[in-house]
C-alpha cells in the first residue's frame, strides 16, 4: 500500500542537539558545571544553526516532504521579556528554506531546553511558567505564524513523571546492585543516571551558584504531580494564544509513549502504567488539533511488575529493545481514546549499523500503513533523527541519524536509511 497523497514523511531534530552554542539555555549551563552529569558538552553540536540550508537541501534531495525542528526559547528570549530580533530572523529563514525545498515545517516551541532565567524563577514547578510560556508562544506566532501550519507546543510533556519513576527505580537498583545501567534503557531520553548519582554531593552547590537553587526544576527534572499538571496548563495557554493570533495553525503536543505489554499476571501493572503515561492527560489534549506520538520500544510487565528486556533480545545503543512493531501498537492504543489526527513526531533507533535502521524503518512504516488502511487518522511520520547529534547527557556516542556528521569537519554523509525513507515519501 502507498501512503495517501499529502501524507507527511520527514525527519526530526531538536535545536540544542544540533544547532550548537546555545549559550543562554539551562542545558548549556549544566554542561559547564565542574561535576556535570553530561559525558561531554554540546559545544557547536552539529553546527546546524549555520548549516541548515545544506541539511534541508539533503532532505529534499532524498525525497522527504517535511521537517520537524524546534525553535529555541533561550535564543528567542535570552533574558526575561527581551526578545532577540536576529534569532527571530534566523528561524524565519529556516522556515522559508523548508518551503523553498518543498518541505512542510513542523515547529516545536519547547524541546526540553529552557532559558536560564526561567529556571532561576522556579522552572517547571513555578506557577509563573504558564504565563511565561504563553507569552513566548504568542510572540513566536506573531512573528512567524503566517508561514506555519503545524506547531507542537511542548516535546514529550509527560517525560517528568517517567523520570520520577525511573529515578525511584534507579535508587533502589543502585542500593541493591551498586549499578543501574539497565534502568536507563526504560526511558526514552538520553540520561546518565550513574554519573548523576556519583555527582549528587557536588551538584547541589554548583547548581545553587548557577540557578540560585541546589535543585533546579529543568524540564527533565523528576516532576511532582503539581508540576505535571502545570506543564499541560502551559500547553493549553500556548494553544489558546496561537489560535487567537493564527486560527489556521494546527496545534498539538507530543508524548513519549511505550508499547506497554502485559504478560500473564502483569495486566494491572501495564494498565496503571498506561494511565500514568497517557490516559490521565486526555482532559488536557482532547480538543487539540493533533497529537504527536513518540515511540522507540516496548515495555513488558509480569506478576512482579516491569520486566527486563527478553533474554537474547537485540538491544540498541540506548539499551532499548529493537522492536519497531511497538509503533503500530501504540498508535492503535492511543486512537482508542484520542480520536483526533495523529502525527508520529519521533521514532527511530540508535545504532552504528545502518542496515538495522533500514530494517527498523521498514517494519515501523509497515505498521503505520496498516493503521492508515484501517482508517486511523495518522497524517505523518517524522524519523528521529535527521543526523547523528548530541544525545543529551549521553553526548555524541548515540548515533540515531539518517546522516553521519564528521565531528572534526562537520561534513554530512547521508546514510542509506535516508534514501530509503525518502522513497516512502515520494510515493505519498
Amino acid at each position: 500500500m502507498a501512503f495517501p497523497e499529502g501524507f507527511l514523511i520527514g525527519a526530526s531534530t531538536a535545536a540544542h542537539q544540533v544547532e550548537g552554542n546555545n549559550i543562554h539555555s539551562d542545558y548549556w549551563a549544566q554542561e559547564q558545571l565542574p561535576h556535570s552529569s553530561f559525558t561531554e558538552p554540546s559545544g557547536m553540536a552539529c553546527d546546524h544553526y549555520n548549516r541548515y540550508e545544506e541539511d534541508i537541501r539533503l532532505m529534499a534531495q532524498a525525497g522527504l516532504n517535511c521537517y520537524r525542528f524546534s525553535i529555541e526559547w533561550a535564543r528567542i528570549e535570552p533574558e526575561e521579556g527581551q526578545f532577540d530580533a536576529e534569532a527571530v530572523e534566523h528561524y524565519r529563514k529556516v522556515i522559508a528554506c523548508c518551503r523553498e525545498n518543498g518541505l512542510e515545517p513542523i515547529v516545536t516551541l519547547m524541546h526540553f531546553t529552557s532559558p536560564v532565567w526561567l529556571i532561576r524563577k522556579g522552572g517547571w514547578e513555578a506557577e509563573s511558567t504558564v504565563e511565561d510560556f504563553r507569552r513566548y508562544a504568542a510572540f513566536v506566532t506573531e512573528q512567524l505564524g503566517a508561514d506555519l501550519r503545524y506547531i507542537c507546543t511542548i516535546n514529550e510533556a509527560n517525560m517528568g513523571l517517567q523520570l520520577a519513576a525511573i529515578s525511584r527505580r534507579f535508587r533502589l537498583m543502585a542500593e541493591q546492585a551498586k549499578s543501574a545501567k539497565k534502568a536507563e534503557g526504560t526511558v526514552q531520553v538520553g540520561m546518565n543516571f550513574e554519573k548523576m548519582m556519583e555527582n549528587m554531593k557536588y551538584a547541589a552547590q554548583e547548581n545553587a551558584q548557577v540557578f540560585g537553587t541546589p535543585n533546579p526544576q529543568i524540564f527533565v527534572s523528576s516532576r511532582t504531580p503539581q508540576g505535571d499538571e502545570l506543564v499541560f496548563r502551559a500547553h493549553r495557554a500556548a494553544k489558546e494564544a496561537i489560535h487567537e493570533i493564527c486560527p489556521g495553525i494546527r496545534v498539538g503536543i507530543t508524548l513519549s509513549l511505550h508499547d506497554l505489554q502485559a504478560l500473564p499476571g502483569g495486566e494491572k501493572y501495564a494498565e496503571d502504567a498506561w494511565e500514568e503515561e497517557f490516559r490521565h492527560y486526555l482532559p488536557y489534549i482532547q480538543g487539540d488539533d493533533f497529537l504527536g506520538v513518540q515511540n522507540y520500544t516496548r515495555t513488558q510487565y509480569g506478576p512482579q511488575g516491569q520486566l527486563p528486556c527478553p533474554e537474547g533480545a537485540e538491544l540498541t545503543q540506548m539499551e532499548y529493545e529493537f522492536y519497531p512493531e511497538a509503533l503500530e501498537h501504540v498508535i492503535r492504543k492511543v486512537y482508542a481514546d484520542f480520536k483526533g489526527d495523529l502525527i508520529v513526531t519521533e521514532n527511530g533507533i540508535a545504532t552504528s549499523d545502518d542496515s538495522r535502521r533500514v530494517e527498523f524503518i521498514r517494519r515501523a512504516l509497515d505498521g503505520v500503513e496498516k493503521c492508515v488502511a484501517d482508517g486511523i487518522p495518522v497524517k505523518g511520520y517524522c524519523h528521529w533523527s535527521l543526523m547523528d547529534n548530541f544525545e543529551w547527557q549521553k553526548g555524541f556516542s548515540m548515533t540515531f541519524g539518517l546522516m553521519a556528521v564528521n565531528r572534526e569537519t562537520m561534513e554530512r554523509t547521508p546514510k542509506e536509511s535516508l534514501s530509503i525513507l525518502g522513497a516512502y515519501a515520494k510515493g505519498a
